[in-house]
């Protein structure tokens, strides 16, 4: 049975590192800029979008510009954030072992 109870800590060490890794993802900032600065979008480590600025005269261009500058600005934000998602929660699940696997 002592190896249950060394599963179980390790367990609850493992819970207490994604919660504190959950913390800093969600107060994490990356931001994305696109269009020579025309689009900027701010997201958290969750991959939210915490601030979207679109510049004034870049709003005059057409929509399928400003539309194609949004979904690029969005996919970077997006792909960014998920590796340093997986990266910090990579980090904080590392040595953690499941007996026979």
């Amino acid at each position: 049975m002592a190896g249950v109870g060394k599963l179980l800590k390790q367990a609850q060490k493992m819970q207490k590192g994604i919660a504190e890794a959950q913390q800093r993802l969600a107060e994490e900032r990356i931001e994305i800029s696109h269009g020579g600065g025309a689009v900027k979008i701010v997201v958290d480590g969750h991959g939210r979008v915490q601030a979207l600025t679109l510049h004034p005269d870049f709003l005059k261009e057409g929509a399928g510009v400003v539309e194609a500058a949004l979904v690029a600005a969005l996919q970077e934000a997006a792909d960014r954030s998920r590796a340093l998602h997986e990266a910090t929660m990579s980090k904080a699940t590392a040595g953690f072992q499941l007996p026979g696997l």
